[in-house]
Formats: structure tokens, sequence, C-alpha cells
């Protein structure tokens, strides 16, 4: 039997949210720069990031990024950065201001749902998302679970 190994991220990727999709309905996403310090950036190159509970706030027209892990970067012990630090988010101002206007709806939120490296820089997508009800999710696992039959039986008949 074949070992199950930690599920790769798609190429180019660092890391990514796949609950995000299954937790909230993802309607609208932006691209957005980190500010990072030098030891963040190093432990971003060699993975390891989750993206798991982490969500974005609107503060003073100022984006930031909660509760994202970034692990601490071993050969730097001693200027090492804190994993979980809150993180600013680069937008233009317009898109800030889209955002808070999307957020005043009822049940919005901001949840970040990857992080990769473009032209050298690091980038998180951003997703205006709203909850899922628990029948919802239900609904998610039971159209899965039919697509995963559906391709079961495809590959048996050929």
């Amino acid at each position: 039997m074949a070992k199950k190994g930690k599920r790769k991220a798609s190429p180019g990727d660092v890391a990514t949210n796949r609950q995000a999709s299954y937790r909230y309905d993802l309607l609208d996403k932006v691209e957005a720069g980190i500010v990072l310090r030098g030891t963040e950036v190093k432990a971003l190159r060699e993975g390891g990031a989750q993206l798991k509970d982490a969500y974005a706030t609107i503060t003073d027209g100022e984006v930031w990024l909660h509760n994202l892990h970034i692990p601490p970067y071993k050969p730097a012990s001693r200027d090492n950065h804190p994993p979980e630090r809150p993180r600013k988010l680069l937008l233009h101002r317009r898109e800030i201001e889209r955002l808070i206007g999307r957020i005043h709806e009822r049940g919005l939120t901001l949840v970040p749902t990857r992080i990769y490296f473009s032209n050298g820089r690091a980038k998180v997508e951003l997703a205006t998302a709203r909850g899922k009800d628990r029948f919802d999710k239900r609904q998610t696992i039971k159209e899965r679970e039919m697509k995963r039959d559906l391709e079961r039986a495809m590959s048996e008949r050929y």
C-alpha cells in the first residue's frame, strides 16, 4: 500500500488554505503583498507556512493578516521572528475601500487562500468569504463523494 504523505501545494505556491473552501463560500479574490522580515522570507522559501486558522482584518485603513504561522528559520537562531505575529498587507487605497464596503455586508470576512512568490515578492491571495452552514458543508461532502465515485467507476471501466 502506498504511503500517504503530506499533500503538496500546487506548483509555485508556498502554502494553500484547503480548509477555506470547505468552511466558507469564497466570493471575490484579491492579490496583496506582505510586509515580512528577512528571516520570514527565508522560512517561507523553505516551506512549512500554515494558513488554516488565518484571517485578515482592516483597522485604521490598513489590512492586517493574523494567525499566519511562519516557522522560525533555523540558521538564524538569535535573530528570528515571532511565528504568529500580525503582518501588514499591501493593497491600493481603492482596493481597501472596496474591501471595507464588501466586509460591511452581513457575514463577510477576509480569508487568505494561498501564499506564493511572484517576481521574487511574497504575495497573499485574499478572498471575501461567507461562512457556510452545517447543511452546506454536508452538501459539499456529498458532492465530493459523488464525484469520487463517478471517477472510480470511469477508471474501472477502462
